[in-house]
């Protein structure tokens, strides 16, 4: 496999010198194309400011990022914009829909941005709408959906344009139980269709159903696992 995303010796610092906090701690870090990855910790680990960087969300203290070969702290803030827009969906916990569009419209908004022509957008939006089990829900407005179907609408905003990382932040964190076994569903299925996925949850059950398990610690790696039980399941 080719590497996908390849860190090294990252720190993100807050309050530098006296108080400073490191957030990240000199993080090294490669995940390949096609990999389903778990980064678990507590609050205040790290796990969300490493998110935010692998996602061009913010910028290190020190350290590079390479995302697709390319030097991501090198770029300019429109061109990691592009990067965002381009190759990488995201998700949420708080599903980020907007009330008063359809969950059609909802899945539509991003693509507007990337300048996709209407009759497209339409395409995209029904198939990924499709793809996460809402074909009979597309008309319907955020406060008409349960919690689970709102995240599936989500699911679907992010994969539409089909980006090759998908990037999860505690995606069932406000779900019940069996909305979250369909949301991990999802993930698996997105997994299976080739895209890189990464998983950022404090939950440990969560986590042991992706193929590679990275656990962060006061902004540090502890472990880096392969997960042989997940990938037996899959076979």
């Amino acid at each position: 496999m080719s590497a996908l995303i390849e860190v090294s010796d990252i720190c993100k610092i807050y309050n530098p010198g006296e108080n400073e906090v490191r957030a990240l701690d000199n993080v090294s870090l490669r995940i390949d194309r096609g990999e389903f990855v778990a980064i678990i910790g507590q609050s205040g680990s790290g796990k969300s400011t490493l998110m935010n960087m692998l996602g061009c969300l913010d910028v290190p203290t020190s350290g590079t990022y390479y995302l697709n070969g390319k030097d991501v702290s090198a770029l300019t803030d429109d061109e990691q914009s592009d990067i965002r827009n381009l190759e990488i969906g995201f998700i949420f916990q708080g599903f980020n829909l907007i009330g008063n569009l359809t969950a059609q419209e909802n899945v539509e908004l991003p693509l507007i941005y990337r300048g996709v022509g209407k009759r497209e957008r339409h395409a995209l939006a029904v198939e990924a709408l499709r793809q996460v089990g809402l074909s009979h829900r597309m008309d319907h407005r955020p406060n008409e959906m349960s919690g689970g179907q709102q995240q599936r609408v989500a699911i679907a905003r992010a994969i539409a344009a089909k980006p090759p990382l998908i990037l999860a932040d505690e995606p069932t964190g406000n779900l019940d139980s069996a909305s979250t076994k369909e949301i991990m569903q999802i993930l698996k299925g997105l997994h299976q269709d080739n895209r890189t996925v990464i998983l950022i949850t404090h939950d440990n059950e969560i986590a042991a159903q992706a193929w590679r398990v990275i656990r962060i610690r006061d902004g540090k790696i502890e472990s880096d696992s392969i997960n042989e039980e997940a990938m037996e399941e899959r076979g």
